[in-house]
């Protein structure tokens, strides 16, 4: 669950039916089902320091729900310095 971020929402078949599954660097879009999070943890911001904090390393999530996620944004992976 710590890293919930770097989970796409669809199962395997799904996944390799996916036109974004099938190319790694790219996340799932807001609008699609599986995308959604369920999880306890996940909150949106809109808080613009999180948002915009420049040390979060974005290319950890899996979907572009995340981007706006404040467990994702104070939880997850930072970028090196």
């Amino acid at each position: 669950m710590s890293q919930c971020w770097s989970l796409r929402g669809c199962d395997d078949d799904l996944q390799s039916k996916c036109p974004h599954a099938s190319v790694a660097t790219e996340k799932c879009p807001a609008e699609c089902y599986y995308a959604k999070c369920d999880r306890p943890q996940h909150r949106i911001t809109s808080d613009p320091a999180l948002i915009f904090e420049p040390d979060i390393d974005r290319d950890a999530a899996a979907k572009d729900v995340c981007l706006s996620c404040e467990f994702f944004l104070t939880k997850g992976p930072r970028r090196e310095r």
